[in-house]
């Protein structure tokens, strides 16, 4: 028997239009490119969104077309967002820090009509296009001193600038009702191998995701807050903020490109903002700035932090600030979150050194996730915090398939549909996750697997490291021996070899105190930083490239 109860579509253009009644003291504060600020609110944005769908429908975006928008985080993208979902179409962010020819290809194979681009992104926009077949029509963000040139490049796709565009739009607009399965979003992977790619999110999954995000981090995402998205845009929906934000009444704060710590300080204490939402390595110089300054931003309490793996040292020094640490897990594919690290009442007056443990786990699945763990024949472990084995999910916000990629798809599910992460990990019986390592970034040394991640969490807490991470690199008689490439805090150029020396054999004792001998590196590199993925990890794939080779030469 079914119930008997009504039907409404999830779509997004419900939560904004909740937003702009239920909570009219909420702000969006967004910072540009100039530094000045601009407030908004929900009604006031609604408003900008309802002449951006009007000028949309007038350009003839209909149901499924694709848009897409090369931007940083500020009130126009978030405008995109509610915009370009709302009649129907599909918003594709395009992550600016991939390479050109992933930019072209994905730009290519979302079959994009129009793209939204910000004036700094104009140089890349010659070569991006001549790599297209069907080139979009170009739409300007803002106008930027110095850009008429870049302009005359691609005058042949230029529609205008956008405030131009939609001024004369009539500020009302009669939001269509279509299937909550309807394609509002799709982000591209970063495609370290192979060639990106796509997700396609429905509504229905983007607003149950709101719904999930806002009971799973009730205590630091709630009316009257104030939340900095370091997260992109650009990026997997910026965790949901742009949604979530709305959901409950949360004011979010933009910070246009100025990324840097003193940058991001500024804005903080001007604003009183209250949760910072980030990847490690821009809360790192945030962190930075702070100790500069011997303060904190006035109002702020509490970060939320994902993308990868944290280190002790980075949660104990945010928490000695008063400063709540939430450590979160989640994919492209998951749309995105699908862990959150907060301590169980009954657990929080364990001590530090026990609280700090639990933190640097991936937390607890948010409601709606399911997750197994399978070992290398596929069939299921116990979840009982001592084994590992892959990772596999499912739920109502997880992709089913690849956008126009079968091959993919066929290898990332398995047989009963569950998705394969690719992610090393074990469970608790709390059901606490812990990623051990990704698949590929597990070393394979004289048949025995040896964890990058869980070295690397080890060197982090010595005082001399800034930042490392542990590689494969080939060797005659184990085949793989684990490689550490560090950034220690003063500059490497001052290491003596002596001095160097000195540092490793620091290194292994501490390991030691963890570790069987076996596992321990057989080499240190020093460098002044280490590179980055298009999102801000550590890009593993150029150490194991630059390094493969390092022991055949040491020999």
């Amino acid at each position: 028997m079914l119930g008997q109860m009504m039907h409404r579509p999830l779509c997004t253009t419900t939560i904004l239009s909740h937003a702009r009644t239920a909570f009219p003291a909420a702000r969006i504060i967004s910072r540009g490119q100039d530094k000045s600020v601009s407030h908004f609110d929900f009604g006031q944005l609604s408003g900008r969104v309802a002449q951006l769908a009007n000028w949309l429908v007038a350009q003839a975006i209909g149901v499924g077309d694709r848009v897409a928008t090369l931007a940083w985080n500020d009130h126009r993208h978030l405008e995109l967002y509610y915009a370009i979902a709302g009649i129907g179409a599909v918003c594709h962010t395009v992550n600016p820090r991939l390479p050109v020819d992933n930019i072209a290809y994905i730009i290519e194979h979302a079959e994009d009509r129009l793209l939204f681009v910000d004036p700094g992104f104009l140089p890349l926009l010659p070569d991006i296009l001549a790599k297209v077949k069907n080139p979009p029509e170009i739409v300007l963000l803002s106008e930027l001193a110095g850009s008429a040139a870049a302009r005359q490049a691609i005058a042949a796709h230029d529609l205008g600038t956008y405030e131009t565009l939609i001024q004369d739009q009539p500020e009302a607009f009669d939001w269509p009702e279509f299937d909550e399965n309807t394609a509002c979003g799709i982000c591209y992977t970063s495609g370290t191998t192979g060639n990106p790619k796509g997700v396609l999110y429905s509504h229905r999954s983007t607003v149950l995701h709101a719904m999930q995000v806002a009971i799973s981090f009730s205590s630091i995402l709630r009316e009257g807050q104030r939340v900095l998205s370091l997260v992109p845009l650009f990026h997997v929906n910026a965790w949901g903020l742009p949604y979530t934000c709305a959901l409950v009444g949360a004011s979010p704060v933009f910070a246009g490109p100025h990324l840097d710590g003193e940058s991001l300080f500024e804005l903080m204490q001007a604003e009183q903002v209250n949760s910072v939402w980030g990847v490690p390595t821009v809360l790192t110089s945030l962190l930075q700035e702070i100790d500069k300054r011997g303060c904190l931003p006035a109002g702020f309490d509490n970060i939320l932090v994902g993308g990868s793996a944290v280190s002790a040292s980075f949660i104990e020094a945010y928490e000695k600030l008063g400063i709540s640490v939430n450590h979160a897990w989640g994919m492209t594919e998951m749309n995105p979150i699908g862990t959150q690290g907060s301590i169980a009442p009954e657990m929080q007056q364990l001590p530090r050194a026990e609280l700090t443990r639990l933190k640097l786990r991936q937390g607890r699945k948010i409601f709606g996730i399911e997750m197994k763990l399978v070992d290398q024949a596929g069939q299921e472990i116990a979840q009982d915090g001592r084994q590992s084995g892959e990772l596999l999910v499912r739920s109502n916000t997880t992709a089913a398939q690849y956008f126009k990629n079968p091959q993919a798809t066929a290898e990332a599910f398995d047989a009963e549909g569950w998705f394969r992460t690719g992610d090393i990990a074990n469970i608790d019986a709390t059901g606490n996750l812990l990623i051990t390592d990704r698949a590929k970034d597990l070393i394979k040394s004289g048949g025995e697997w040896i964890s990058s991640l869980e070295l690397e969490n080890i060197i982090l807490s010595h005082a001399a490291i800034a930042d490392c991470a542990v590689v494969a690199a080939a060797h005659e008689k184990w085949d793989e021996r684990p490689l550490i490439v560090a950034v220690p805090k003063r500059n490497p150029a001052d290491y003596s070899a002596a001095d160097k020396d000195a540092l490793f054999a620091e290194l292994l004792d501490l390991l030691r105190q963890n570790l069987p001998k076996w596992q321990l590196p057989d080499g240190l590199v020093l460098l002044d930083q280490l590179p980055l993925t298009a999102t801000g990890k550590i890009s593993k794939i150029k150490l194991r490239e630059q390094f493969h080779t390092y022991f055949s030469k040491a020999e």
